[in-house]
């Protein structure tokens, strides 16, 4: 199974009236896909994600570095 450590945002919008899922530290990925409940752009968004991935792997383009947050103590 693929590890996915790279951010995925969700936001509504009121102008498509779905949620748009983006992942910031790809470039030129600021909305990737969609999903009409936030659950259906998580899921969407997953596997936007491991298309990015192997897309950028089938390339030999190197993959960005995850923004890495750390929990507070």
């Amino acid at each position: 199974m693929m590890k996915l450590k790279y951010k995925m945002i969700i936001e509504w919008s009121e102008e498509d009236n779905c949620f748009l899922v983006g992942f910031p530290g790809f470039p030129g990925q600021k909305w990737r896909t969609h999903g009409d409940t936030c659950e259906e752009a998580v899921d969407n968004g997953t596997e936007a994600n491991k298309s990015l991935v192997i897309a950028f792997q089938s390339t030999g383009e190197s993959l960005p570095e995850p923004t890495i947050n750390k929990a507070a103590e």
